[in-house]
């Protein structure tokens, strides 16, 4: 009984080369997935397309989860709330961000929240060159493009505060929340915290079956795929491992941008998305191992 067990269990578990491709295969279906978004921004406004992509992801997280409610006390749903809140405020402001400076640019931006995470656990000061090169990179986006939207930059400013946020809410909700039933909970939250902001101007886009359609392939795309891929990747990969691969969604996101919306980066923005990649790899490796292993959501 012992060894029908432990072979039916092995074959749940993905090859490493399985778990990273299948890493990567998340990365490219969020990035593809903003790409896409980006496009129908002329007819229909971030805020409702990103809402469009959160309801769509949540009642497909909520049909599979079926989340257990009753019963929780006031930290469990002080915890969710805070993981659904810091979760729509992320996509909601990230979504502001890429509809004015390029979709690689605002991941790069963003991306200084899960880094800085990286490095305020790691508490060697040798990780302390892993933040100046990330700031090198910061910097150097803005020294050719002096158009670059500053309200654009401050929404991914945003997205990257509220990213380090879920990180960390996740762990807890992972302790108090079984499964994915705190995921679920908090994609409901998120969903209802965005609700509000529709009122009035979203109400013809989001009607036409074709622009809901759209939006529910973005939060396939953005939401459904990668956190599936990621699910089962993680029970191959150690979190610093999946720590370096997710290291490569700045650069996605550029390559993103560039095949399918056509937004082109100067030399030196490339460089300054390199060196983001560069740092967070190495603030991932040199990083103690987390009590428990969270997936940090895809970007976008």
């Amino acid at each position: 009984m012992t060894g029908t067990m432990s072979s039916v269990s092995d074959s749940r578990i993905p090859t490493r080369g399985t778990a990273i491709g299948l890493v990567i295969i998340g990365i490219a279906s969020v990035q593809l997935g903003a790409g896409f978004a980006k496009t129908l921004f002329d007819e229909v406004s971030p805020t409702g397309l990103v809402w469009l992509r959160l309801a769509s992801s949540a009642l497909v997280l909520l049909a599979l989860a079926r989340p257990r409610v009753r019963g929780r006390d006031r930290v469990d749903w002080l915890v969710v709330l805070g993981f659904g809140a810091s979760l729509g405020i992320m996509n909601w402001a990230f979504y502001q961000s890429f509809s004015r400076i390029p979709i690689g640019i605002a991941v790069t931006i963003e991306f200084i929240g899960p880094l800085s995470v990286a490095v305020l656990g790691s508490r060697r000061r040798r990780d302390l060159a892993w933040v100046g090169l990330a700031a090198a990179g910061v910097v150097l986006l803005g020294a050719e493009r002096a158009d670059l939207d500053p309200l654009g930059v401050l929404f991914a400013l945003v997205a990257g505060g509220c990213w380090a946020a879920y990180i960390l809410l996740s762990s807890h909700t992972g302790r108090r929340w079984e499964g994915l039933d705190g995921l679920a909970v908090a994609s409901a939250v998120a969903v209802l915290l965005l609700t509000p902001t529709l009122a009035g101007t979203e109400r013809d886009p989001l009607a036409d079956p074709r622009i809901l359609a759209f939006g529910a392939a973005v939060g396939l795309l953005c939401s459904v795929v990668p956190y599936s891929c990621e699910l089962v990747a993680l029970r191959r990969l150690r979190a610093a491992q999946f720590g370096v691969l997710m290291s490569l969604e700045p650069a996605a996101a550029a390559m993103a941008g560039l095949l399918v919306v056509g937004e082109q980066l100067e030399p030196l923005q490339w460089l300054a998305i390199g060196c983001v990649v560069l740092a967070s790899i190495g603030a991932t490796r040199t990083s103690p191992p987390p009590v428990e292993q969270t997936a940090p959501p895809p970007a976008g």
